[in-house]
Formats: C-alpha cells, sequence, structure tokens
C-alpha cells in the first residue's frame, strides 16, 4: 500500500487563518506535499499543473463559490474533494455532495476530525480495498470498466467518480442480488456511513444517467423499495 502521507493535498480557502491552520496540522501530521489556493483560478491552475491527489474546498471563495470550482474540476478530474464551509444548511450539504465531493465539514471544525475524515478518504479511494474483486462487464450495449473506472459506449468514455465506482463495485459483486441500503453506504462512506441514505440516491442516479439509456426508468440498476438495489447482470454462460 502507497503511503498516503506521500499524497499531494490541495488546501483553496481565502481565510489565512484557517489555509495556514490546516496546512500546518497536516504538516504536524507527516503530510508534506501541500499546495494552497486562496481563489478558484489559482486553484484550478494548481489542479491542471501539478495534479494535486486531494481538495479541501472552501464553498465561499472570492471569484467563484465551491461549487462551481468543484463542476470544473470534474471536467478534468475525478480526484476526491472535501468541503470546509461555514454554510451547513441541509442543501449545500446535499448540493455539495451530489456534485461529487467524498465530504462536507461545516466550520468551525476540529482539525482532528478533519483528519480523520481526510485520511479515511484517502485510505478509500487510494487504497484500493475493491483491487481484488475489479472487473470488466457488459451491461447491454455497454462496457463497465471498474478497473479504469470508466464506462465505454461506441467510441465515448464517461469517467465513474470515486463514489460511483464504489457504488458499482459492490453491485456488481453481489450482482443480481439485492444489496441493501446500509451495505451501499458503508461500501462508499465506511464506517461512518450512518444518515448517508439520502445522498446515496443522489449518487444513485448519477450512475443511471451513465449506464441507463432511460435513467428514470431503469432496466439494469433497479430500486428494491425498503431494501436497496439490484444490479442486473447477464452471465456468460
Amino acid at each position: 500500500m502507497e503511503n498516503i502521507k506521500n499524497k499531494k493535498i490541495l488546501i483553496v480557502d481565502d481565510e489565512p487563518e484557517i489555509r495556514m491552520m490546516v496546512e500546518r496540522f497536516l504538516r504536524k501530521e507527516g503530510f508534506f506535499r501541500i499546495y494552497t489556493a486562496i481563489d478558484s483560478a489559482s486553484a484550478l491552475s494548481i489542479c491542471r499543473a501539478d495534479k494535486p491527489d486531494i481538495a479541501i474546498l472552501d464553498v465561499m471563495l472570492p471569484d467563484r463559490d465551491g461549487f462551481s470550482l468543484l463542476s470544473s474540476i470534474r471536467q478534468f478530474s475525478q480526484m476526491p474533494v472535501l468541503f470546509l464551509s461555514a454554510r451547513g444548511e441541509d442543501e449545500d450539504r446535499l448540493l455539495g455532495l451530489g456534485l461529487g465531493a467524498d465530504d462536507y465539514i461545516v466550520k468551525p471544525f476540529l482539525p482532528r476530525e478533519l483528519l480523520l475524515r481526510l485520511t479515511a478518504i484517502l485510505k478509500r479511494v487510494y487504497s484500493s480495498p475493491l483491487a481484488e474483486r475489479l472487473a470488466v462487464f457488459q451491461l447491454g450495449e455497454l462496457t463497465i470498466d471498474l478497473d479504469s473506472a470508466i464506462v465505454r459506449k461506441d467510441e465515448e468514455e464517461l469517467p465513474l467518480t470515486a463514489k460511483e465506482h464504489a457504488i458499482l463495485a459492490k453491485l456488481y459483486e453481489n450482482r443480481n442480488r439485492i444489496v441493501t441500503n446500509d451495505a451501499l453506504c458503508q461500501a462508499v462512506w465506511g464506517d461512518d456511513s450512518y444518515g448517508y441514505e439520502n445522498t446515496l440516491m443522489v449518487h444513485i442516479r448519477r450512475v443511471r444517467e451513465k449506464i441507463e439509456s432511460v435513467p428514470s426508468n431503469p432496466t439494469h440498476l433497479l430500486t428494491v423499495r425498503g431494501l436497496g438495489y439490484k444490479l442486473l447482470v447477464k452471465e456468460n454462460r
């Protein structure tokens, strides 16, 4: 397993006290490849040039909000993102997670909590606990390549986010069988998965947008009301 302390971390926050506090704390904990930015323009420049492994984004930035910044990042990178924001409303949290963020922490926060959540994301994404059961399989005309985290249709390639990948990997591991909401949340968010069912629904919808011809009328990823979901895969004989 690659040491997660080697991962490159981008901190984007226009408040110098918070930015420096987070950087000092992470360096104290052994992280040393740290980049900082005060606005989305400089953050995007760093993302393109230095390709960080994870980003900690403030929502309120001087040139545009963090949600818009994440949308821009997702055009060329699927790196995990953790939001750090004074905006703690449920709508903001769900919006951030729905856009593909891996976590959302509300200010004020405990540095130790930030470290634990950051470390959990890095381990989940880069330690590859799913590596032994990765696969390439067909869903109708689609090819789902879990090894490369890509959905292929004809000449088009749709990258999967870390959460979408975890969802599909868990469903494929239990293909043609019901996977409960709790089991999916555990696969995606680990031990800190309680209360994520509504967020899971957001990610399921995004998975369907990539694998279903008509996402509102799915034929591959089915909802089993009151229980969870089932991925229908025709087995090769």
